[in-house]
């Protein structure tokens, strides 16, 4: 059996508090051999180390969500530092920009993406201070996020989750060095453009996410996402890559094992 990776699950969100044990034995089934459990606060941040510390095959982002930042502490880098000397803490964020619920109004949007913006150059001075990953959402503000992460991008690995953009833009992300993560929607009928990136996308730059509890893939779409559905995405991807299901699973641990090098196997 093929063995994956899900570099991107939110498995302390409330989606999972009931039947977290029976998800992460569907996930080793399906050949989920290792988790990144991403935070999105400090109290999350918590919670995703206490679960990596629990489970062998977990491993914990602590950090701030963007669309979080109007309730953040003023200065993140303290606590964040404290954190990331954590054996099983890979990795920060996930950080960055969102302007996508935002107001139309730019006197009432821009204030809060002055917040967003301090809170992800934070995430990045201690990336790059420790030498732990960036985790990078963005949404609607894509230009705006390229650039504060540039600036860092000599100093810091990151990987732009979710990618959903053009093969243009994925274009200018690979430029700085970053990496992208590819989840479900690619296996969504409407998914085509998508597709398109996925197909320009060098197997050795990318990394499978589910993004769970969201964006299951097909046939999961409307359910709960889950680790063991990064095989669904898995699936489409390597059709559209033309390679193997295997050998798109060796190569994605591979890139995961770089990025997050605490979480790549003993030697």
């Amino acid at each position: 059996m093929a063995t994956f990776y899900d570099t991107h699950a939110h498995l302390a969100d409330g989606a999972f508090a009931s039947d977290l044990e029976a998800v992460l034995n569907r996930a080793r089934s399906a050949g989920v051999s290792r988790i990144v459990v991403i935070a999105t606060d400090f109290d999350d941040s918590r919670r995703c180390i206490e679960l990596a510390e629990k489970h062998a095959e977990l491993y914990a982002t602590v950090g701030w969500h963007p669309n979080e930042a109007l309730r953040a502490p003023a200065d993140l880098r303290p606590q964040l530092r404290d954190w990331a000397r954590h054996p099983k803490v890979v990795g920060l964020g996930e950080t960055g920009m969102d302007a996508f619920r935002l107001p139309v109004d730019p006197a009432r949007r821009e204030p809060v993406l002055q917040v967003q913006e301090r809170l992800f150059r934070q995430h990045l001075e201690v990336a790059a201070e420790t030498g732990l990953a960036c985790v990078i959402h963005q949404r609607a503000v894509f230009e705006r996020t390229l650039a504060v992460y540039s600036e860092y991008a000599p100093h810091v690995r990151a990987v732009f989750h979710c990618f959903a953009e053009s093969p243009a833009h994925l274009q200018k992300v690979l430029a700085t060095g970053a990496l992208v993560s590819f989840t479900g929607l690619v296996t969504f009928r409407n998914g085509q453009a998508i597709r398109e990136t996925v197909a320009a996308t060098p197997v050795t730059v990318f990394m499978l996410e589910t993004d769970s509890p969201y964006l299951a893939p097909e046939p999961y779409r409307g359910r709960r996402c889950e680790p063991a559905h990064v095989v669904e995405t898995a699936k489409t991807i390597a059709a559209v890559k033309g390679i193997t299901l295997e050998q798109l699973a060796r190569e994605t641990c591979q890139v995961a094992e770089r990025f997050f090098p605490r979480m790549a196997p003993a030697a």
